[in-house]
């Protein structure tokens, strides 16, 4: 019984640690959502995002191949025609981004069923959030879409709030742009991260076939994401 009871109270003090971490994070590390001006400027300034970055060439990219090195997810994404292949582990799915429809594999052999229809759900989720740290900027005025422009300590800010679509609509993402309107780093508001404003930065910046990308982002607190294997046809 006394030891029961001392694993009671180790598991007491754990959780009570993590609460209080919690809400240290929550109250000394995020910081509010900013509120900016909608309309024209803002959708100048996300126009002028767009064209430095290439948006018209992107549009017309065939394929993008690339490792998302946080659990090493590999995909080869033909966005002409809408699939993707997603591998990790022994896992390989081939679906249709629209449709979510496809096929799944482990180690070798399709899956059926509600097997099937799990993984599949495991790598839409997978795309969804790594193709977001790859393509994010090319996304500011996606169909759901509200912007409004930000003064920011260094600079003007561009607010993009996701009302629809992805895996957790609701997201808000600050843009921060350099004196050419390219991305610098974003401070982000979304579901999945308790603190709020985490601001992580996008650089690493080259042309791949006239478009250009990040593959790199760091944040003050140990958290990098960054992508490998980059190709584009």
């Amino acid at each position: 019984m006394k030891f029961l009871r001392r694993i009671f109270r180790l598991l007491i003090a754990i959780i009570l640690i993590a609460l209080v971490s919690f809400i240290i994070v929550k109250v000394f590390l995020g910081e509010p959502k900013p509120s900016g001006e909608g309309g024209v400027r803002a959708e100048r300034l996300a126009d002028r995002m767009l064209e430095v970055l290439n948006y018209e060439a992107y549009q017309e990219l065939e394929e993008i191949r690339w490792t998302f090195a946080r659990g090493n997810h590999h995909y080869v994404w033909r966005k002409k025609v809408d699939s993707v292949e997603v591998s990790w582990d022994d896992h390989r799915v081939l679906m249709n981004t629209n449709t979510l429809e496809g096929s799944a594999f482990m180690s070798g052999t399709e899956l059926s069923g509600s097997a099937a229809r799990e993984l599949l759900e495991t790598a839409w989720k997978y795309f969804a959030n790594d193709s977001f740290w790859l393509v994010a900027p090319f996304k500011v005025k996606d169909p759901g879409t509200q912007l409004e422009l930000v003064t920011t300590d260094i600079g003007h800010g561009l607010l993009v709030t996701y009302t629809s679509g992805g895996v957790t609509p609701g997201d808000s993402y600050l843009w921060i742009l350099d004196n050419k309107d390219r991305p610098i780093a974003w401070q982000m508001w979304v579901s999945i991260i308790p603190i709020g404003g985490l601001e992580l930065t996008w650089e690493g910046w080259e042309s791949y076939e006239g478009v250009w990308f990040a593959t790199r982002h760091e944040s003050a607190i140990p958290l990098s994401v960054n992508i490998t294997n980059l190709e584009v046809k």
